[in-house]
């Protein structure tokens, strides 16, 4: 019978919240897989996941679920929620009135237009290409490489809090400044255990045009925290 979310949730009873800190049971064989948070502080340990298992779906996302709720816990998720609605306020307040069309400049008989309509087709077809592929990586758990069944989408639904306008700005994760892929490297090699990608890896440019898509209309605030 599959288990329901609530059981797994039940029977991992070793993973107890904590405030802060790394989450270990002392009963934990040291074996076990352990996958860090993303404040770069706490860890959880997944008990009886061994090197080389891969969670189920359901099972997977249990674990996400328990990942987010430590987050929330330590971090304050209302910080982020209430600083989202106020953008979206100004967003809203600072659109301008749709304006009329301005005629496009005739073009000398020697010389074609700017761009034309067979241009602005190609592009927004090759931009949904690079959007629908970054899309069923960011669902996958396995696209990315990740190797215990945990997928970007169960800790971040559609790119939720993922706030690629933000970057760069200082991570204390990497210790460093960081851009927005050096994150999505960060989170492919801790929570889903996978390699790093290379920054050209159509996969790495894939997930950053889909979740740069998610955020559309949304201010430009490099080193927002």
């Amino acid at each position: 019978m599959k288990r329901s979310r609530t059981t797994l949730l039940l029977s991992l009873p070793v993973l107890a919240l904590a405030v802060s800190g790394t989450l270990r049971s002392d009963t934990t064989p040291a074996e076990d897989v352990s996958v860090s948070l993303c404040d770069g502080n706490s860890s959880l340990t997944i008990p009886g996941l061994k090197p080389g298992q891969v969670l189920a779906r359901d099972d997977a996302q249990g674990v996400a679920d328990q990942m987010m709720q430590i987050w929330r816990q330590n971090q304050g998720e209302v910080r982020w929620a209430s600083w989202s609605a106020a953008t979206a306020a100004v967003v809203a307040q600072a659109a301008p009135a749709p304006a009329a069309p301005a005629a496009p400049p005739a073009a000398a008989a020697d010389q074609p237009t700017k761009f034309t309509a067979r241009d602005q087709m190609l592009w927004k077809r090759e931009e949904k290409k690079w959007i629908d592929e970054g899309y069923k990586a960011y669902h996958s758990a396995k696209e990315l490489g990740g190797t215990i069944g945990i997928s970007c989408d169960m800790c971040h639904p559609d790119g939720s809090n993922t706030h690629p306008e933000t970057y760069p700005k200082y991570q204390s994760q990497l210790k460093k400044v960081a851009l927005l892929r050096d994150m999505i490297n960060w989170c492919i090699e801790n929570p889903l255990k996978g390699k790093p990608l290379a920054e050209n890896d159509p996969r790495m440019r894939a997930v950053e045009a889909y979740i740069h898509s998610t955020r559309k209309g949304v201010p430009m605030e490099p080193g927002k925290h």
